[in-house]
């Protein structure tokens, strides 16, 4: 027997104990290991490695500043110390992939099902989990044509929506229009020199625009079956899908005119976009969390160029990540959990939306919104007709079995900027248009008492009880109607003024 045929049977064999330690292993899921291994095919994966942060000390912190600066040295400092034996392994094995912080993890672009199990041997790993790519639902059609005719009635100087929750009697009466205070958003990207958007831009000035640190593409490669109107790995703002120009200007839109479209519009944002024609990844979507945790130059290192100190302050996801199907194509259920939990412990307040799955009960089924403890969902209520929109999802969550949404906001027929300088209402319903609202508040609140800021808990409490509450008669996970919070209308309608003077009288 030659020596070149004894090495492929050697090779031949290991590989073959090694594939099959792997089907027997917990740390891969059944049905993604039947379907590597069955098929022969690469899937993209992210390996999440047994030590993760213990960041309970953050607690202690007082300020935000001081609370990110902890959590981004715990997390980067775990992940530079722990992760080199397994890069080591894929370097071996020509394999590209993303290191990941804020998840101890490792994203692996398209191994083979041996090279997955040898990674799932490993000691330091805990679990293999799919990364594939996920397409984002259309938003809900408009079966109400009666709220956009409603909506051309409004004689206020604000959107009727913002006019709505009362953010405009806040700007009026207070003089807190959200001065101070740095939202974000990870969505289809947003056209940042917009005439509502660009003078909110933390990267642009009247002098000088610069993206570093207020901008980042998490899209490096191309995922969806059609090509992006944006460039891959763009180093300036882009929207490719119009969605996350919509959401911002509900929080911070306005262009100095006729145009007040937000409900903050002298807070700053920043953003990152997580889909590639509105298909996006598990890892894109954490890696847009680590860039709010610690922003970094466009095409900065994250581990070692991360500056806690420019993150922002509120995160809107009008987003969601099913939970695997049959084809593991979403979410494995919960590795969304201590990225959250990373976020709180920095003091960023994350709102999500619900989704758009109701009117059933329990249609809080994709991640963020269904890790209720970690998150402030919002469903969408239809203002100009007073009823719960009917595609809002409904809880309890899927996941955990909480109550959600948390509060409603306006989400049917909303008026918000486009790319390409325009502003569109027609078809912009669902709880994507309704989370932007909520986010705009936090930024409100935090603007009218600095002492609040980086309190998520606190702020969360004060959001919830100054909401109008509304009553549920579908009884969905309680068998009493007159419930508050329910699982429709969570604690209820928001109030920006309520919210507002609830935060100007809070104290520690």
């Amino acid at each position: 027997m030659s020596r070149l045929y004894r090495l492929s049977t050697i090779c031949f064999c290991v590989s073959l104990f090694l594939m099959g330690s792997a089907k027997a292993s917990p740390k891969i899921s059944e049905s993604f290991w039947k379907r590597v291994s069955a098929e022969g095919k690469a899937a993209s994966i992210l390996v999440v490695l047994k030590e993760q942060a213990d960041l309970s000390d953050a607690s202690q912190l007082e300020s935000k500043e001081e609370k990110g600066r902890y959590v981004y040295d715990e997390l980067r400092e775990l992940a530079l110390k722990t992760q080199s034996g397994l890069i080591d392994l894929l370097d071996a094995e020509s394999l590209d992939y993303t290191r990941l912080y804020i998840l101890n993890a490792i994203a692996v672009y398209n191994p083979k099902a041996d090279q997955i199990a040898a990674i799932a041997a490993r000691d330091d790993v805990a679990r293999i989990i799919p990364d594939p790519n996920i397409k984002m639902p259309a938003l809900p059609p408009e079966t109400d044509m009666l709220n956009p005719i409603l909506a051309l009635l409004s004689d206020s100087n604000a959107g009727d929506n913002i006019a709505f929750t009362e953010a405009e009697k806040v700007w009026n009466e207070t003089g807190v229009r959200g001065e101070g205070i740095v939202v974000a958003g990870q969505d289809t990207g947003v056209e940042w020199d917009h005439p509502a958007l660009i003078q909110q831009y933390r990267g642009s000035n009247t002098t000088l625009v610069n993206h570093n640190y207020h901008w980042f593409d998490a899209i490096r490669f191309q995922v969806s079956a059609s090509k992006s109107r944006c460039p891959y790995n763009s180093t300036v703002p882009c929207d490719d899908g119009d969605h996350g120009t919509h959401t911002m200007g509900t929080i911070v839109g306005s262009d100095g005119d006729e145009n007040l479209i937000g409900m903050a519009p002298e807070a700053k944002w920043i953003a990152c976009r997580n889909m590639d024609d509105g298909v996006g990844r598990p890892q894109f979507y954490i890696e847009c969390f680590q860039f709010f945790l610690a922003p970094h130059p466009v095409n900065g290192n994250p581990l070692t160029e991360g500056d806690p100190d420019l993150a922002p302050h509120v995160i809107n996801n009008s987003w969601g990540c099913p939970e695997n199907g049959a084809n593991n194509e979403g979410c494995a259920g919960d590795e969304m959990r201590p990225v959250l939990a990373a976020m709180k412990a920095a003091g960023i307040m994350v709102v999500v939306s619900a989704g758009n799955d109701g009117s059933a009960c329990s249609t809080i089924n994709d991640q963020p919104a269904s890790i209720s403890d970690l998150s402030f969902s919002v469903g969408a209520y239809a203002h100009r007709t007073s009823e719960i929109a009917k595609f809002s999802s409904r809880g309890p969550s899927l996941l955990d079995g909480g109550i959600g949404p948390d509060v409603v906001a306006p989400g049917v027929s909303i008026r918000s900027a486009v790319p390409g300088h325009k502003y569109e209402q027609a078809w912009w319903s669902g709880t994507s248009m309704a989370g932007p609202h909520v986010a705009g508040l936090v930024a409100l609140m935090w603007s009218a008492n600095p002492a609040l800021i980086g309190k998520v808990d606190e702020t969360g409490d004060l959001i919830r009880h100054s909401s109008k509450g509304m009553y549920d008669s579908n009884l969905c996970g309680t068998d009493d109607w007159k419930a508050i919070p329910n699982n429709t209308y969570g604690y209820g309608i928001i109030n920006a003024w309520n919210s507002v003077n609830a935060a100007l009288n809070w104290t520690k």
